[in-house]
């Protein structure tokens, strides 16, 4: 009964969250619906696309999930289920939720820029500068974490051919077929939503249809392809999707996507209150309430409020608010549920994931599991039978699996696309408004391809590396990059005469934790690398944790000197 305690208690507050505080934002910064938003002034039919409401929550929610609120809190769960599960909740609400919609409202009174745009606007062009550096550091992160996460759930370890059939089917395989059908599916449904005319209604009709198809087809014929393979291919797959108009793949790959997860979301739910009934024929709840320390991730403070990451708050989230979403926004009331009510649901699949590795928790602290995604699969399907031979267990571990996959490809996309609106923002000067416009080696640098292909193969190169290595890393980055658009949309806030006090504690908190755990890492890395025998890895997260707190550092310094002529400013006024 523990589990099920867990998820009604997190339900219930954070719908509690959403329908007060998320209100309370929305009303004090002045969200107003009938303002024109920069899908409709600026629409290009390439970036700026209005969505239906409906479809932008699938693309957005997509995006921000990936693999992150499985990944951390499953990673985090050796601190017990007491820490992760109020971090979940109270970061979803008031730091996550904050964040996403804080940086969604902003982008969109903002011609849907990003928030080094935004930033440049309060704050200066130096600072500009820093932010998008240290976002470009972070999406090289994202990319070789997700890549890593897609490849080991595709892989073969002997891959025998392109195809397998039958019997011979495994689950990674399976999931690898019905992934590059899905692609497929996305295209075809956006050929026929945006060029054949067809209603949204019929056509998602038509798109579950063919999710299911999919599925069947993938559970009699699998893709044999080995981890290296998967990795190029995923890396070729990525730089296209970025580059081509987002109604082609974006966003009609991520509406089918969110059904899935919402699928998953409520397959895991059902699991929970079933398991509880059914005594010793599924698995019990196993995880201790409190440890306090982790023999791997250090002291609860602070590798709890790293580790966990995206199901709590993400930096990663500001960039897709600012990138993506922003640029397809129809209506400013859909702010709200679109960038806060997505945070919400996100933090709950963090308790669902805490849920879940609890069910086999001394199994997942044995090593018997390959990654936490696995860990994810194996707690959700033991909810149903623990007999793993079973047709129920197969078909439900398969489809988590397959949602797990399909949402880090969904996150590497678009996290892949936001790298080359930065790349190319990084070399255009005030005036230009493309790559177009600039000159000389700029002109080259700015091109979209040059910043896509120089992403693509440094994160694919670092997505070759085990997981637990970049993970660490990928969270204090994302978590700093949190703390520093919190600090960017105050100011920005404070510039228009909004107010900020609420960005304040969040803020420094994050900024804190992450600094403090970058400066363990560090000294960490410091010792492998001027020790002997590190391996190249090893160094290239030296450097770039390096470099991650010095652009921090500067940007807190550019951030309290704003704050401090807002504050002079209103002293006078």
């Amino acid at each position: 009964m523990t589990a099920v305690l867990i998820i009604v208690a997190a339900i219930v507050l954070l719908v509690i969250g959403y329908v007060t505080y998320g209100s309370w934002l929305a009303k004090q910064w002045g969200v107003d619906p009938s303002r024109k938003t920069p899908a409709v002034e600026m629409e290009d039919g390439v970036d700026y696309v209005a969505a239906k409401p409906a479809v932008l929550m699938g693309h957005h929610f997509s995006s921000i999930a990936g693999a992150g609120p499985i990944n951390g809190p499953i990673q985090a769960s050796v601190f017990g289920w007491l820490p992760v599960f109020l971090w979940c909740v109270i970061g979803g609400i008031f730091f996550g939720g904050l964040q996403d919609f804080g940086s969604l409202f902003a982008s969109i009174r903002n011609e849907g820029k990003s928030v080094g745009e935004i930033i440049k606007t309060s704050m200066g062009d130096r600072a500009k500068k820093l932010f998008i550096l240290f976002a470009l550091l972070v999406l090289i992160m994202v990319i070789a974490s997700f890549v890593n996460v897609v490849a080991g759930t595709f892989m073969t370890a002997e891959p025998a051919g392109l195809f397998t059939t039958g019997d011979a089917v495994t689950g990674n395989q399976t999931t690898a077929m019905v992934s590059v059908l899905f692609i497929i599916l996305a295209i075809i449904y956006g050929m026929l939503t945006n060029k054949a005319g067809l209603k949204t209604g019929p056509a998602t009709v038509i798109g579950i249809i063919g999710i299911v198809a999919a599925i069947v087809i993938g559970l009699n014929c699998g893709m044999a392809l080995s981890r290296n393979t998967w990795i190029v291919l995923i890396g070729a797959y990525i730089a296209i999707a970025s580059l081509i108009p987002v109604w082609i793949m974006l966003q009609p790959r991520d509406y089918l996507s969110s059904f899935l997860l919402y699928g998953m979301m409520a397959v895991a739910v059902v699991g929970i209150f079933f398991s509880a009934f059914t005594g010793d024929k599924t698995a019990t709840f196993e995880l201790p309430m409190f440890t306090g320390w982790s023999t791997s991730l250090g002291s609860l403070f602070p590798a709890l409020f790293i580790t966990v990451a995206c199901g709590a708050c993400s930096g990663f989230h500001s960039l897709i608010s600012t990138g993506t979403s922003s640029k397809q926004l129809a209506n400013e009331k859909d702010a709200k549920p679109i960038g806060y009510g997505s945070m919400l649901i996100e933090s709950a699949l963090g308790v669902v994931s805490l849920i879940a590795v609890g069910m086999v928790f001394k199994r997942y602290t044995d090593g018997e599991f390959g990654s936490p995604a696995v860990a994810f699969a194996t707690g959700i399907a033991s909810m149903f039978s623990l007999d793993s031979a079973s047709h129920v267990y197969n078909v439900i571990y398969t489809l988590l699996t397959l949602a797990v996959s399909v949402f880090a490809l969904t996150s590497l996309d678009t996290g892949t696309r936001l790298s080359r609106f930065m790349f190319t923002e990084l070399f255009l000067k005030d005036g230009e408004a493309t790559w177009k416009d600039a000159t000389g080696i700029r002109k080259f640098l700015a091109h979209p391809l040059v910043g896509t292909v120089f992403m693509v193969v440094v994160g694919c190169l670092l997505g070759g590396m085990s997981l637990s290595a970049i993970w660490g890393l990928f969270g204090a980055a994302n978590q700093l990059l949190a703390g520093l658009a919190l600090m960017a949309v105050a100011a920005w806030l404070g510039n228009i005469g909004k107010n900020n006090k609420m960005f304040f504690i969040p803020t420094i908190f994050m900024l804190v934790a992450t600094l403090t755990f970058l400066v363990i890492r560090i000294k960490s890395l410091c010792t492998s690398c001027f020790g002997g025998g590190a391996a190249w890895g090893d160094w290239f997260m030296l450097i770039v944790a390096a470099a991650m707190v010095v652009l921090a550092v500067f940007l807190i310094i550019e951030g309290i000197s704003t704050f401090s002529k807002q504050s002079k400013k209103k002293a006078k006024a």
